[in-house]
C-alpha cells in the first residue's frame, strides 16, 4: 500500500527538522529526504507521515517568490519562502540608514515581491525634517508609507489591515523595533514559541530561528530574528539600476542600452535627476550600491570610452 502524502506548511526549523503546519493546524516534526536541501519557511510542501506525529518531507511544492540573503563561503541563503510583502522599518532612533532601505527595497523588486516602509516610533518624528523629506521620495516614487507607535497603538490598526490576507515579513536596522511591532501584532507570540519548543525538544532553540505566525485579523507574518540585509550578490547592474521603481520610466530612453546611469553620455537617468524628476539622494544611494556590489560586471559591455565623469 503507497504511503499517504499530504500536504503542509513550514513554519519553523527545528534543529535539523522542520516543523510543517497541516491544513487543520497541526504541527508535525519532519525530516526532509537527502535529496531535498533548500527548504524554507513559507514553503509548501508533501509529506508522509511516519508515525509519533512525525513525517517525512519528500517535495517541495512550486513557489510564487523567495527571499535570500548572503551566507558563509559566498553562498545564498533562503529566508522565505512564498512571500506576498516585505515590509521596511525605520525609525527616527537610531538614524535611518537609507542606504539599506534601498538595498531591501531592491532585492524585492528584483524577486517581484511587493514592499512598503513603516515609520515607526512615529510619535518623535516631529522637528525631523530631513526624515520627513527622505521618507517622501519612497512615497513619490509608489511605495505606501506607514506611519506607526508601538508606545501610544498610533497606527498599529492601519497596520494590521495593510498585513491581512497576505505573507509578510518586516526588515531593517537593528534597534528600529521589529520585536516590538511583532509582539503588538502577535500578542500569543510566546504561546506558540512555548508549544514549537516542546515538539522540538530543543528548548529555546526556536527563538532565534525565523518563524510563520498566524496573523488574528487573517494572513501570515514571517518573524526573522537577526535578518537585517539582503545581498545584491546575484543581482547585476541592471537588477539594481531596475531596483529603482522612479528610474523605470525613464530606462528606455537612454542612447545607450548598456547605460550605467554614472556619467555615460546620453543618460535620461541623469537628465531626470537634474530636472528633479528623480531624486537626487536616491540617485547618489544608487551609485552607492553599484559600488557596494560584489559583482564584477555589473554592465557586461558597457564601454568606458563614453563617460562624461
Amino acid at each position: 500500500m503507497a504511503p499517504e502524502i499530504l500536504e503542509g506548511l513550514v513554519i519553523t526549523h527545528l534543529g535539523k527538522a522542520l516543523a510543517v503546519e497541516s491544513p487543520e493546524g497541526q504541527v508535525v516534526v519532519c525530516h526532509s529526504r537527502r535529496c531535498i536541501v533548500d527548504v524554507a519557511v513559507g514553503d509548501r510542501v508533501r509529506w508522509e507521515p511516519c508515525g509519533g506525529a512525525q513525517g517525512l518531507v519528500v517535495d517541495v511544492l512550486p513557489r510564487k517568490s523567495v527571499l535570500v540573503r548572503p551566507a558563509h563561503g559566498g553562498k545564498l541563503r533562503t529566508v522565505a519562502a512564498n512571500l506576498d510583502c516585505v515590509w521596511v522599518v525605520v525609525a527616527v532612533a537610531p538614524e535611518p540608514d537609507f542606504l539599506l532601505v534601498d538595498q531591501i527595497l531592491s532585492v524585492c523588486e528584483h524577486r517581484q515581491i511587493d514592499a512598503g516602509l513603516v515609520l515607526n516610533k512615529s510619535d518623535l518624528v516631529r522637528g525631523r525634517e530631513a526624515i520627513e523629506e527622505a521618507l517622501e521620495d519612497y512615497r513619490s516614487a509608489g511605495y505606501r508609507l506607514l506611519k506607526v507607535s508601538v508606545r501610544t497603538g498610533s497606527g498599529l490598526d492601519e497596520l494590521r489591515q495593510a498585513l491581512r490576507d497576505r505573507c509578510s515579513l518586516l526588515a531593517g536596522q537593528s534597534g528600529v523595533g521589529k520585536s516590538s511591532l511583532t509582539h503588538a501584532l502577535l500578542p500569543d507570540r510566546s504561546v506558540r514559541i512555548n508549544e514549537l519548543s516542546q515538539k522540538s525538544g530543543l528548548g529555546r532553540h526556536t527563538t532565534t530561528a525565523a518563524t510563520l505566525y498566524h496573523l488574528p485579523e487573517g494572513g501570515n507574518l514571517i518573524d526573522s530574528p537577526g535578518v537585517t540585509v539582503f545581498g545584491l550578490a546575484e543581482m547585476s547592474g541592471r537588477d539594481i539600476a531596475g531596483g529603482y521603481r522612479e528610474f523605470h520610466d525613464f530606462l528606455d530612453r537612454c542612447q545607450f542600452n548598456d547605460c550605467r546611469h554614472l556619467g555615460d553620455k546620453g543618460c535620461a537617468i541623469r537628465v531626470a535627476v537634474d530636472q528633479g524628476r528623480i531624486s537626487a539622494e536616491r540617485y547618489g544611494r544608487y551609485r552607492r550600491l553599484l559600488a557596494k556590489s560584489a559583482n564584477t560586471s555589473l554592465f557586461a559591455g558597457a564601454s568606458a570610452s563614453r563617460s562624461e565623469d
